[in-house]
């Protein structure tokens, strides 16, 4: 192993800075030039990472390239994202969250109205599937261009434009009179609401430091989970009420229409690169000094060189980091089966049990109780735990491998829930052995997703948006397919084989997260993009030893 240490990212930098609360540093002026940390020079600054560090932070005084017109915003200046109040930033966070679980609520809520779509439309049960199926497919293509345009133009004009036009969309839904226009406008809609599912990740790691961001993606993380649970709810007792399936789509549109407002008055722009883009342009207009730039605006490229970058940077981050790839596949996997009890509920508790639409809504409650009971644990567990760890290590910043120690047990769990569902899915037994299930599948699900989103943000700060856009993507086309076999797997091999067969495969996915924490580092150390190198942790020091 080499005795050479790579010198502490920005990342680091700022763990290092709230570490040492007695050193008391200057903070620049907005009105100046921004201000400039010391750092040593860097053995890879040639780098594919030290090239997005330096397209958000620019290059040192006396460093290669360095200009003294070049705008730059570090961490501790006050027009960071960082230096925005606690307050400011968990509203942030809490809008990421709706904004996410709209976009999931979207997904799953045709569910309950599935049998009133058929009467009207005339249509067949596969084709009632594909309104659920073909949004989620629609979140296979919006990542690829909503997750590097957040990186291009900002995190707010994409969220807002996507979620007009989404909005849009579900007005179509609502006013649809035949087969085509419902299923063009859920898969368009599906591909705009998919902005959140990468914007809003990224989102909370422009603002949090790696301390705070697994708090934040704990509630964070209930979006993706509680929209597919909660949809079957509403749309159940919509369905039971009375009321034209059409009501349905209307109460999208209100939702995903407020979260629009919502984005454009009361969301700010988080994206480093481009507020430096913004201060450059103040600058010159304020000084008349035509010279100041920001790395952002001299990236001149052709529109097929953009696209080229819009949509290949993604499969590049995937294919050139075999962790990426390896948990995209876990969690992918986990995803598609929540979209696979669409389909299997209804046989067990519907078929089997004899409930109502409305009833039916309420067997996904379990599952939505289960994922906040995950936060809690994670709360009390886990993100206590990191903090020790973070002092521990300081003034380095803590292996991204310790966010997967929860998976370890999540894995496990997630796959003894699905046995569990299965041989307690017999009409003679009741129902809530199957439904209580629910609960621990929930639980291991926010678990699973916890310890996989902190583990991308930490290991691909700089391209965390491409990293989420290629994650939402694989896991996205599991959640389309899942439902498409789900109903012809449960009828034939009965709910018992079918949910074991669900068991067995996630068995085998359980050893992921082991290998990683093993061979992360290792990995990290080869890898392109992942924003530090390993550093091994400093020791602590014995009681005697701080005497």
């Amino acid at each position: 192993m080499s005795s050479h240490i790579s010198p502490p990212s920005i990342q680091e930098k700022d763990l290092e800075k709230d570490q040492e609360p007695q050193v008391t540093q200057q903070t620049p002026s907005r009105a100046s030039t921004p201000t400039v940390a010391s750092r040593e020079d860097e053995n890879d600054a040639d780098s594919v990472n030290a090239e997005f560090e330096r397209e958000t932070f620019g290059p040192e005084p006396g460093e290669k390239g360095w200009d003294k017109y070049e705008v730059r915003i570090t961490p501790d200046d006050p027009d960071s994202p960082f230096r925005m109040s606690r307050v400011r930033r968990w509203y942030i966070t809490m809008l990421g969250g709706i904004l996410v679980l709209n976009a999931t609520f979207a997904s799953s809520t045709p569910s309950g109205i599935v049998p009133e779509m058929m009467e009207y439309f005339g249509f067949g049960r596969e084709v009632a599937t594909l309104t659920i199926s073909l949004f989620v497919a629609g979140y296979c293509v919006g990542p690829l261009f909503w997750g590097p345009l957040s990186e291009t133009y900002g995190r707010k004009p994409v969220l807002f434009v996507s979620f007009v036009i989404y909005t849009a969309f579900q007005i179509g839904c609502a006013l649809s009179k035949n087969t085509a226009s419902i299923i063009i406008f859920r898969f368009l809609g599906g591909c705009f609401a998919a902005s959140p599912l990468v914007v809003s990740g990224a989102l909370i790691g422009d603002i949090w430091d790696p301390n705070t961001r697994g708090k934040a993606l704990a509630f964070f993380t209930l979006g993706p989970f509680a929209g597919p649970a909660l949809g079957p709810i509403a749309s159940g007792f919509m369905s039971v009420s009375g009321v034209s399936w059409r009501w349905t789509y209307w109460l999208m549109t209100i939702f995903a229409g407020v979260c629009s407002i919502l984005i454009f008055f009361t969301l700010p722009e988080t994206y480093t690169p481009i507020l430096v883009v913004k201060r450059a342009q103040k600058l010159r207009k304020e000084t008349g000094d035509q010279n100041y730039w920001a790395p952002l605006e001299r990236k001149k490229l052709t529109i097929v060189q953009r696209l080229e970058e819009v949509v290949a940077r993604p499969f590049k981050v995937l294919f050139a980091e075999p962790m990426l790839m390896a948990l995209s596949l876990f969690m992918s996997f986990v995803y598609g089966c929540i979209y696979l009890l669409f389909e299997a509920f209804p046989i067990v508790f519907s078929i089997g049990h004899g409930f109502n639409a409305g009833i039916l809504g309420l067997m996904f409650l379990p599952l939505f109780l289960g994922g906040c009971l995950g936060v809690v644990g994670y709360l009390v567990i886990w993100n206590p735990k990191y903090e020790r760890l973070a002092k521990e290590c300081a003034p380095h910043p803590v292996p991204p491998e310790a966010r997967l120690e929860q998976a370890l047990w999540a894995g496990p769990a997630f796959a003894i829930s699905f046995f569990w569902f299965g041989w307690t899915s017999y009409p003679s037994i009741s129902f809530w052995a199957p439904m209580m299930s629910s609960v621990f599948l929930g639980f291991s699900v926010v678990w699973i997703f916890l310890g996989i989103f902190n583990y991308i943000i930490d290991c691909y700060l700089y391209v965390a948006a491409s990293a989420l856009a290629i994650n939402a993507v694989m896991r996205s086309s599991f959640g389309a397919s899942f439902p498409l076999f789900a109903t012809q797997m449960y009828e034939s091999l009965n709910p018992r084989w079918a949910s074991t067969l669900v068991g067995l495969i996630a068995c085998l996915l359980v050893p992921i997260p082991f290998v990683l924490i093993k061979y992360g580092p290792a990995l990290r150390h080869k890898s392109k993009y992942a924003p530090t190198k390993p550093i091994p942790p400093k020791p602590v020091k014995s009681e005697e030893e701080s005497v």
